[in-house]
C-alpha cells in the first residue's frame, strides 16, 4: 500500500513546481536608420503573470561598436552579456586590437549555445538581438539568433520578446508606406518605434509602457553608441501618448 507522502508546512510557490517561474517578458526591437541603429526595449521584467520590476535594463553595449539587446530570462541573459563585454575587452587588451564583427558574433553564438542545456530546461533561455558597425565595410547590421546560436541577419530591423510577435507586421507596412527605414532619418526612425513599443505594450501584458516610465534606447552610429536624451525621448513619448 503506498503511503502518503508528508505535507511540507513551507508554502509552495509557482517556482517548485514550474522550473520556467523566472524573470522574464519584454519587447526589444533594433530599427536601421540614415547613419546608423537604433535600439528600444521597455523596462518591464515579469514572473509569470507578476510584475516584478519596472526598471529593468534590457539594453547593454558590449563596447563602442556592438550593442545588444536581451529578451526572455532576465538574470541569465545579463549574466552572459556581463561575460561577453568582458571577452570583447580581454581580446582587445591582448591581441592589441578590436575583435573583427565576425568574431564577436560568433563569440555571441557561442554563448547562446553553451546555454541551450538550461534552456531546454526551461531555465535561463534567453533571444538577444544586437546592432552591430563594421569599420572595415563602413556598414551597419542587426542580427538576431535562435536559442541554440544559429545567427540571422536583416537589413532594417529585428525584434524579440513576448510582445514581438504583435508588431512583427507592422514594421513592414510602415517600410512600404514611409519607406526602408535605413533609408530615413533618426527622429522619424524613433518615432515608429516608440509607436511599435506603445502597440506592443497595448496587447502584451508582459511589455511594459512609458506612461510612467521611459522606455531604453540606445543609438549606435559611426562615432559610438549612447542614449539619447531624456528630454527628447520624454518630447517624442508625449506627443505619442497625447494622440
Amino acid at each position: 500500500m503506498a503511503v502518503p507522502a508528508l505535507e511540507s508546512s513551507r508554502p509552495v510557490h509557482a517556482r517548485d513546481i514550474d522550473p520556467a517561474f523566472e524573470v522574464h517578458g519584454t519587447t526589444v526591437l533594433s530599427l536601421r536608420f540614415d547613419g546608423g541603429v537604433l535600439t528600444l526595449a521597455d523596462r518591464r521584467a515579469t514572473a509569470g503573470n507578476l510584475i516584478m520590476y519596472d526598471q529593468a535594463e534590457k539594453i547593454m553595449a558590449l563596447d563602442d561598436r556592438t550593442v545588444v539587446a536581451i529578451s526572455g530570462a532576465f538574470a541569465r541573459s545579463i549574466e552572459v552579456c556581463r561575460f561577453l563585454k568582458h571577452s570583447f575587452k580581454y581580446y582587445r587588451r591582448t591581441v592589441l586590437q578590436e575583435m573583427s564583427l565576425e568574431g564577436k558574433l560568433t563569440e555571441i553564438s557561442r554563448a547562446l549555445a553553451g546555454n541551450a542545456p538550461m534552456a531546454m530546461q526551461g531555465i535561463g533561455l534567453f533571444l538577444p538581438i544586437v546592432a552591430a558597425y563594421d569599420p572595415k565595410k563602413d556598414d551597419f547590421g542587426v542580427y538576431f539568433f535562435d536559442g541554440a546560436g544559429a545567427r540571422f541577419q536583416n537589413g532594417s530591423y529585428a525584434c524579440a520578446g513576448s510582445g514581438s510577435e504583435r508588431i512583427r507586421g507592422v514594421f513592414e507596412y510602415i517600410a512600404r508606406q514611409k519607406g526602408r527605414f535605413e533609408t530615413r532619418p533618426m527622429g522619424e526612425v524613433l518615432e515608429d518605434g516608440l509607436v511599435m513599443l506603445d502597440i506592443a505594450a497595448d496587447l502584451d501584458s508582459a511589455t511594459g509602457g512609458f506612461n510612467k516610465t521611459l522606455p531604453v534606447t540606445r543609438v549606435l552610429d559611426r562615432h559610438g553608441n549612447r542614449e539619447i536624451p531624456e528630454v527628447t525621448l520624454r518630447e517624442v513619448t508625449s506627443q505619442i501618448l497625447s494622440r
